[in-house]
């Protein structure tokens, strides 16, 4: 597995990481622990080595699960995790944000407990709390690094003015966004002003939350817990619109003897070389292909054709309800 360095910090990761949220969280019941223990350990025996997790996902079983996975190759793998929602402490549900210091305190001694590490690799704010001055999130997270805590900062779906104030008092080394051939709003403002600062993109939902696997049509039934139930772009008539952009997938796939998941990973590892994306999957065989986009090489022509193709696809349906959406790009 090739590798990739996020920014200009020096933080050296597998060109495509795990996301792990979906083996606990947000597409129905949790998969079976034993089995997601044992793909990430498989993840880390073909070369991957950076996993992405969060204290809400669960809330905290899967940060208990990455923490488990990868006790026995401490300081090989790179973990990231997030703070930065209020959890009703009866239900464990979201209850807003809290992005306050203390809190921000209280989430990292906790989280390095169920990560089973001294340090966090990676700690990004999972969302930006109005309610707090970024300048205050970043010089809580500045401390926690000077005291050994953790290493790298982050933010996630943060807006640019939001990054530049946070970089200006805590280097930020990676934003995490939503970013694929389906949903390419970061490439506006978000990638100039990461490449200007030379901090690095982590790309979520880089498959469309399975959608440009081309395995979902709108005839797809999702498990009554599954997240996507409630997402514009996963109504039956907005996937059957959206089938364009996914038979297109298919056709360059069919080029490169590869799949459309594949394609449109490797166009995601094409665009910039600080891009990591980690797409997320319980299954060892999405896994394995997956994994196999490191290896596909786009050439400038192949780019040049999927671009100007998707271009005239319109993508149907918002990517989140607005009140998800309010929560971005701040």
């Amino acid at each position: 597995m090739k590798t990739r360095k996020l920014g200009k910090s020096n933080l050296e990761v597998s060109a495509i990481g795990l996301g792990c949220m979906g083996m606990s969280f947000g597409y129905g019941p949790p998969a079976d622990k034993q089995e997601m223990i044992s793909l990430i350990r498989t993840a880390v025996e073909r070369g991957v080595t950076f996993f992405d997790t969060a204290e809400v996902y669960g809330p905290f079983t899967n940060e208990e699960l990455v923490g488990e996975a990868l006790a026995p190759f401490r300081g090989k793998v790179v973990i990231a995790t997030k703070f930065g929602f209020k959890l009703d402490p009866n239900t464990g549900k979201q209850a807003g944000m809290d992005s306050r210091p203390e809190h921000i305190r209280e989430v990292a001694e906790a989280s390095l407990k169920r990560l089973r590490v001294e340090v966090i690799d990676l700690l990004y704010q999972h969302r930006v709390d109005p309610d707090v001055p970024i300048e205050d999130v970043a010089g809580t997270v500045k401390d926690l690094i000077h005291e050994g805590k953790v290493k790298h900062f982050g933010l996630s779906e943060a807006g640019v003015q939001t990054i530049r104030r946070a970089h200006a008092v805590q280097p930020v080394t990676a934003l995490q966004n939503e970013y694929s051939l389906w949903f390419r709003q970061p490439e506006k403002e978000v990638i100039p002003t990461l490449e200007e600062l030379g901090i690095g993109l982590v790309a979520y939902s880089p498959l469309g939350k399975g959608f440009l696997t081309g395995k979902m049509d709108e005839n797809t039934k999702l498990d009554s817990g599954d997240f996507r139930n409630i997402l514009p772009r996963f109504t039956p008539a907005a996937m059957k619109a959206n089938r364009a952009l996914v038979d297109l997938l298919g056709k360059i796939a069919q080029q490169k003897k590869a799949t459309p998941a594949q394609i449109a990973l490797a166009w995601l590892l094409a665009q910039k070389p600080w891009i990591v994306p980690i797409p997320g999957t319980t299954k060892l065989s999405r896994f394995e292909e997956n994994i196999g986009a490191a290896a596909i090489e786009l050439s400038p022509d192949d780019l040049r054709e999927i671009d100007g193709a998707a271009s005239k696809i319109k993508v149907e349906g918002a990517r989140y309800p607005e009140h998800i959406e309010r929560m971005t790009g701040r």
